[in-house]
């Protein structure tokens, strides 16, 4: 018997396809990149438990709550990106809000089950409050950075940027609801992703590591980069 959330998943996953078939149809190369990216992250939890029971003979289970989430994120990101991002000023807001509310329950989940010295941190429930907090802002700044490379990439080749950055006051306003996602995470003590980090504890920290390594790097070379172009400019 399929489940009300398998149905919505799919459901939103066909909505994401209709919207990349209409992007192509526009020819907007930014709207269908990003349809593209949303359609291929709403079916990876299904991907990887058939690749890791094929592969390594072990079940793993994302639950449905994970596909669900990541399918409406990447349907309100795609559906944004074909004009209400421009047209509605508040549906930036909304999906900044949902996309980084689903980052910190990642977050916090894993943070709850990692050991302390895997993560690197405390697991006390301040520790993991300030650092889901934290991570989720420094995931929205990594973010907000490729935004102006792609920008960056766009002016250096004369070509149309596959993200789209809108301004410094947009993105503070995105930064501001980023953390306004992670808040409402912590002060609904939502753990529903537990059960699914605690399927692999030691890779669930490795990733943890591994994503903030990234991050921090990665932030710091794309502002060094978009800081070069900018004084190649003027």
């Amino acid at each position: 018997m399929v489940s009300i959330s398998s149905t919505v998943t799919f459901l939103l996953q066909g909505a994401i396809f209709v919207l990349l078939v209409e992007a192509v149809r526009r020819r907007n190369s930014a709207a269908i990149f990003n349809a593209l990216g949303a359609f291929v992250l709403s079916v990876l939890p299904v991907v990887v438990e058939i690749v890791v029971q094929s592969v390594l003979t072990r079940n793993v289970s994302f639950g449905p709550i994970l596909p669900v989430w990541l399918a409406a994120a990447g349907f309100l990101h795609s559906l944004g990106m074909l004009g209400l991002y421009e047209s509605t000023w508040w549906w930036d807001h909304v999906t900044h809000t949902v996309s980084a509310a689903l980052v910190a329950a990642l977050l916090y989940a894993s943070l709850l089950v990692v050991p302390p010295d895997i993560a690197g941190v405390g697991n006390s429930s301040e520790i993991v409050v300030t650092v889901t907090v934290v991570f989720t802002f420094g995931i929205g700044v990594f973010w907000e950075l490729i935004e102006l490379v792609a920008r960056e990439i766009g002016d250096r080749f004369d070509i149309e940027p596959v993200l789209v950055y809108y301004g410094r006051r947009d993105t503070a306003a995105d930064l501001g609801f980023d953390i306004v996602g992670a808040l409402l995470i912590i002060g609904a003590d939502l753990r529903i992703f537990v059960p699914v980090m605690e399927q692999f504890p030691d890779v669930t920290g490795a990733v943890l590591f591994g994503s903030g390594l990234i991050v921090v790097v990665g932030s710091v070379l794309m502002a060094l980069l978009v800081g070069l172009g900018s004084s190649m400019r003027s």
